[in-house]
């Protein structure tokens, strides 16, 4: 190809620049979708905040729909690519569980938009989780990354063995969900933000000894 052929240059700067458009919708849109609602978020806003036109954001998403469930899947599928990457080589099942509800309690904290995101879909009864393939996809790596460790410690001894992956999954999502979700009401009764930065550490550790004392069978 002659040096200064740019027959190929072209078409992957307009798919980069396509790229960035649509990661730029797509986070624009999380913080609409999450503030007002499915109902409530306006694709007239998302395009003026992101210099781009409705006619644009429906070409890439199809419609407003389109753009809510691939918000979603973005959302999910951040927090499964997190427990994707943990890396549990060498850790006993107590430190590997540990390791898991630190994860999603890091990550909760520092994505207050999903919080919202679930729960406005809640209110919708999951009808635009239900019409997605991929969403539908996505519950699968987490129950069998929570199942691989409780079988290790099933089978060495060391945990219960009357609960499953789901369980465990419901118990470490409802501590993460309630510090975020319910900060202003505990605030207003009790006078206590549970996301202040001086007591994040005791509550992080808190949750992890929850699971692992629940988990843990007592000596014989």
């Amino acid at each position: 190809m002659p040096a200064n052929d740019t027959s190929l240059e072209k078409p992957v700067k307009r798919r980069r620049n396509s790229d960035r458009t649509k990661e730029n919708i797509l986070e624009v849109a999380t913080g609409e979708f999450s503030d007002n609602g499915y109902a409530g978020a306006r694709v007239d806003v998302i395009a003026e905040r992101t210099h781009t036109t409705k006619r644009m954001i429906y070409y890439y998403f199809g419609d407003k729909e389109g753009l809510y469930r691939a918000v979603l899947e973005r959302a999910y599928g951040a927090i499964r690519a997190l427990e994707a990457e943990l890396d549990l080589t060498g850790r006993d099942p107590v430190e590997a569980i540990r390791a898991l509800a630190e994860l999603t309690f890091d990550h909760h904290e520092q994505h207050p938009d999903f919080i919202r995101l679930v729960a406005n879909e809640n209110l919708l009864h999951g009808e635009h989780i239900r019409k997605s393939d991929v969403l539908m996809r996505l519950g699968a790596p987490a129950a069998d990354l929570l199942s691989a460790i409780l079988a290790e410690g099933q089978d060495s001894g060391l945990f219960r063995t009357d609960v499953d992956a789901l369980d465990v999954h419901m118990i470490i999502s409802s501590f993460c969900v309630f510090r975020v979700a319910n900060r202003h009401t505990w605030q207003a009764l009790f006078g206590r933000d549970l996301t202040d930065p001086a007591t994040r550490d005791h509550q992080r550790r808190i949750l992890a000894d929850m699971v692992v004392a629940f988990l843990e069978r007592p000596a014989a």
